[in-house]
């Protein structure tokens, strides 16, 4: 925020949304605005559209003097859009501004297809979901995008990504937000777009731990990414490759190729697509991640000793990890989080990393399971658009 008695309307916005100033009173009591100006800058947010009173009824003002109306966000005056991709599926949503799912899909949409396809069809999702939630393109805000390889956060590019050929780069927050034009005949909207472990990881810390300061999620599913959130904000590194332990190389890897082109990887031993390979090798079909996923909702036996001996490789790498971060929460996500992968990295992190380290870790799955990814998203854009600085932009472009 500001400094005291500077305060803006995003700030004070910031301090109703977030609850941590809920009246007139105390506006004015935690900014030092005046009761003039405190009404002046409200008043820009009524007129706007995203401050309602409350419906509780009058509260008694820390400043003393009658009962103050209470005020709240007005989460009903918008929709986020939010859609996750993965290497051969992709699911789409239509959030409220609170991360309420309204209308959900999910589907086949193959990432090789190459961007142009892929977002195209995700410009004619949105406009049917949207009719499914009964709500107007008009009242769409933005859209966020998960994707599965590292983003330069600054463009919304995604930079050198071994499971998505032919994106490097790519304009994806343009062509995204073009199809949603093309598909609803409304205005583009902004775009925002990040790694899916990243939101993953901010979808799960924000709904389930939200007091937990330094939280590590890990997806293991065609590949393998972690998401890291420090202090309520996703930790992203210089240009976005922040996270991505896939790439660490692990002795039992020494003759595995991954598909960066190096070989040693660690997700060319221990992420779902190395599992189903190794099943094939044992006459066992299975293709991707997904399919291991469904082996071992069947109990399949030769699916749970690979996916558990993957745990161990992905343990022993998550040591260093937890020791270099000391998280209170490690959480599994991902096609191979289940009890079989779920054992085998407990027992090779608590082998490996310092008692000190773990004595406060909590080792979880995801709780959101295919819907981190989009609460995520949804986050992101919500964030991003009602942050003060932002929101002073926003009302001098309605004129406000």
């Amino acid at each position: 925020m500001t400094g005291r008695g500077q305060a803006s309307a995003g700030d004070l916005l910031e301090l109703v949304r977030t609850g941590r100033a809920t009246t007139r009173g105390a506006l004015q009591q935690v900014t030092g605005l005046s009761r003039a100006t405190v009404g002046q800058r409200l008043d820009r947010l009524f007129r706007a559209g995203w401050l309602r009173e409350g419906a509780g009824g009058p509260v008694d003002s820390p400043l003393g003097g009658r009962p103050s109306i209470t005020l709240e966000f007005d989460d009903a005056h918008a929709v986020v859009l939010a859609a996750d991709l993965d290497t051969r599926h992709a699911r789409a949503c239509v959030l409220s501004l609170t991360g309420e799912i309204l209308a959900e899909h999910g589907g086949t949409l193959v990432i090789e297809d190459g961007p142009d396809a892929v977002l195209g069809e995700l410009g004619r999702w949105f406009a049917e979901l949207l009719e499914k939630a009964g709500h107007r393109p008009s009242e769409v805000c933005g859209i966020g995008l998960a994707v599965p390889g590292p983003v330069d956060s600054e463009t919304g590019r995604v930079v050198q990504p071994p499971m998505m050929p032919g994106w490097d780069a790519y304009d994806i927050r343009g062509r995204l937000a073009r199809a949603f034009t093309e598909h609803t005949g409304a205005p583009g909207v902004p775009v925002l777009v990040d790694n899916d472990a990243n939101l993953m990881a901010y979808g799960e810390q924000r709904t389930g731990h939200p007091d937990c300061s330094a939280f590590v999620l890990v997806k293991v599913s065609t590949g393998i990414g972690a998401g890291v959130v420090v202090g309520g904000s996703i930790f992203r590194g210089i240009d976005g490759g922040a996270g991505d332990i896939g790439h660490i190389r692990v002795p039992a890897g020494a003759q595995a190729l991954c598909r960066c082109g190096s070989y040693g990887c660690l997700a060319a031993v221990a992420s779902g697509g190395a599992v189903a390979r190794r099943l094939v090798e044992t006459g066992v079909p299975a293709a991707s991640g997904s399919d291991v996923r469904d082996l071992l909702a069947s109990g399949h036996p030769g699916a749970a000793a690979f996916a558990r001996e993957a745990g161990r490789q992905v343990g022993d790498v998550l040591a260093t990890v937890v020791t270099l971060l000391n998280p209170g929460v490690l959480m599994i996500a991902g096609d191979l989080a289940g009890t079989s992968f779920l054992t085998g990295v407990r027992e090779l992190l608590y082998q490996r990393a310092l008692p000190r380290s773990t004595a406060h870790l909590h080792v979880l799955t995801s709780r959101l399971g295919e819907r981190a990814g989009l609460v995520g998203a949804g986050a992101l854009v919500v964030e991003h658009l009602y942050a003060p600085e932002r929101v002073e932009e926003r009302l001098l472009a309605l004129g406000m």
